[in-house]
């Protein structure tokens, strides 16, 4: 019989015996989000953009020395120049500080109009898809007859209702049937997760309804909402220039982007930058926030997690 000692054999390959050291630190699932949408050059770019077009919408009125509702009427139709940067309109009013403070409307309405959406819309959505059966045959139901409503008629009804088109009424009209999407979205999400181990355990621990839809499911599907919000956010944005521009949006003396194109538009033939402008506002806006939604998108996928 052999004999084996130690002495008879040599360890190799772990001189430095490093074999249970952690050779990269361990992230969590938003950290290694943040990590490859940071390695996303076009998202990031885009990120870059929106910042500095919502503090531009923030300080860009304070910027120009002329405030967006004084009017020169010795100064009408100027084309741009060191004084007025962005020329000025009919009433000689400065455009850069018109385009700045339409665009604070523009995008209030956008992430207030999606804030508004996704909080009814998770609620609903959550409710539908938990308990399922016939409260989702009847809510669902629900959602098909709302989103078979044109929202033109719907804004037209709240301005006639409330006797004014505005910010206000726009919200109202846009969120009455905006909602719906993102009802079906969390819906399917929640239909998918209410099965699984940690819904199971909670319920077994005595967890009612709304603790689990609210703690449990919702948040499991925060990365779809956040998604689902960047791609929202520039529907808003398009929906409210489109109302404006045929004249059922904001009203003068308030301005925003879409009421900016549909005066521009008027007068295009001899004064393209009234028109060129805010357009270029609104592109850029959306589609930095669609580039960066595809960004997000890629980001928290949780199977391209590495």
């Amino acid at each position: 019989m052999a004999d084996l000692n130690k002495e008879n054999f040599k360890i190799i390959g772990c001189e430095n015996a490093d074999a249970d050291l952690i050779v990269r630190p361990n992230i969590t699932y938003w950290q290694d989000a943040w990590r490859r949408l940071k390695q996303n050059k076009i998202a990031m770019i885009s990120l870059v953009l929106l910042v500095l077009i919502i503090i531009m919408c923030i300080v860009g009125p304070y910027i120009s020395p002329h405030k967006y509702s004084e009017q020169n009427m010795n100064l009408l139709n100027q084309s741009p120049n060191s004084e007025y940067w962005f020329g000025t309109d009919n009433l000689g009013r400065d455009l850069f500080s018109r385009l700045w403070i339409g665009g604070r409307v523009s995008i209030a309405i956008g992430i207030i109009g999606t804030l508004i959406e996704v909080v009814i819309g998770c609620i609903y959505g959550g409710i539908s898809g938990y308990f399922g059966g016939l409260v989702d045959d009847i809510m669902m139901r629900i959602v098909e007859v709302l989103n078979s409503i044109p929202y033109m008629i719907i804004v037209i009804i709240i301005s006639v209702v409330l006797g004014q088109s505005g910010m206000l009424s726009l919200l109202i009209a846009l969120c009455i049937t905006g909602w719906t999407g993102m009802a079906r979205m969390v819906r399917g999400q929640v239909m998918q997760l209410k099965e699984s181990e940690y819904v199971l355990a909670a319920q077994a621990l005595g967890a009612n309804w709304g603790k689990i839809v609210m703690r449990h499911l919702i948040p499991n599907t925060i990365g779809i909402i956040i998604v689902y919000m960047t791609f929202d956010i520039p529907g808003f944005i398009f929906s409210e220039a489109f109302l404006s521009f045929i004249g059922l949006g904001i009203q003068p003396p308030k301005t925003s982007w879409g009421a900016m194109c549909s005066f521009g538009q008027s007068v295009m033939d001899f004064y393209p930058y009234q028109l060129l402008f805010p357009a270029l506002a609104i592109s850029l806006t959306m589609l930095a926030f669609n580039l960066l939604g595809d960004g997000l998108r890629d980001a928290l996928d949780p199977k391209l997690r590495q």
